[in-house]
């Protein structure tokens, strides 16, 4: 099971922008020291895409791999399913030291016991967006979840287009949000690069998942891809 020790971005409220390199985009034969790179060059999660070739038309890794990184990592482990069902795999992802884990309300006909499953196995849990969902999907569970992930593509590839329409559904939610009183999480995934970060932070976001953006270039310009999104979004957001 993973055990979450304190973590200050989960307990301030959500004011520092984060970014959460997808690995997705990474190189799948050194996915070890690609963690390391990315960790050094100032990351602050990493982002995790697992698909079933069901729920999405992508077939990607289960919980073995994520074990296999858990031992490479010390930054937070953020894992998005795009799997159908849900429920029967919580315990193995826990297992294997998740630390987020988000899902599809589409994905389960149950989404609040599910929130409550992640919950009890030790995990900070999610809900995710798909551009289609209407953002009446999160709001009977947002007293629950930690995370939100508005999904700015449409979700099973990496390296789409980024769809304008999502920005306000961000900033729907950014006010639902905050009127909760709550640090949830406001996560943005699809076709994140340098400009589209400054719109996703304007409407609210506070964590950014980008894969092509930083991995581009290979490891001695990870740094820089990572600074350079940051430093996109950072003049919008209030000092933590």
């Amino acid at each position: 099971m993973s055990v979450l020790t304190a973590d200050p971005d989960a307990a301030a409220p959500a004011t520092r922008l984060r970014i959460a390199p997808s690995i997705l985009a990474a190189d799948f034969a050194r996915l070890g020291e690609e963690i390391a790179a990315i960790t050094q060059a100032g990351a602050d999660w990493i982002h995790l895409d697992v698909m079933d070739g069901h729920f999405v038309p992508n077939l990607t890794f289960g919980p073995p791999v994520v074990k296999a990184l858990k031992g490479h990592a010390t930054l937070p482990l953020d894992v998005h399913l795009m799997i159908a069902p849900v429920d029967p795999m919580v315990a193995a992802f826990a297992e294997a030291g998740a630390d987020v884990l988000s899902f599809h309300p589409e994905a389960g006909p149950h989404p609040h016991r599910t929130i409550q499953a992640i919950r009890a196995h030790g995990m900070r849990p999610g809900l995710a967006l798909n551009p289609g969902t209407p953002v009446a999907a999160v709001e009977p569970l947002l007293d629950d979840v930690d995370l939100v992930l508005v999904m700015t593509v449409n979700p099973g590839f990496g390296g789409q287009t980024f769809i304008d329409g999502q920005l306000d559904k961000i900033a729907r939610l950014r006010g639902m949000i905050d009127a909760t009183g709550r640090a949830i999480d406001l996560q943005v995934d699809g076709g994140i690069n340098r400009a589209t970060a400054a719109r996703v932070v304007e409407a609210g976001a506070d964590v950014l998942v980008a894969g092509t953006a930083v991995f581009t270039g290979g490891p001695t310009a990870y740094a820089g891809n990572i600074a350079g999104l940051r430093g996109d979004g950072a003049a919008q957001m209030a000092p933590p």
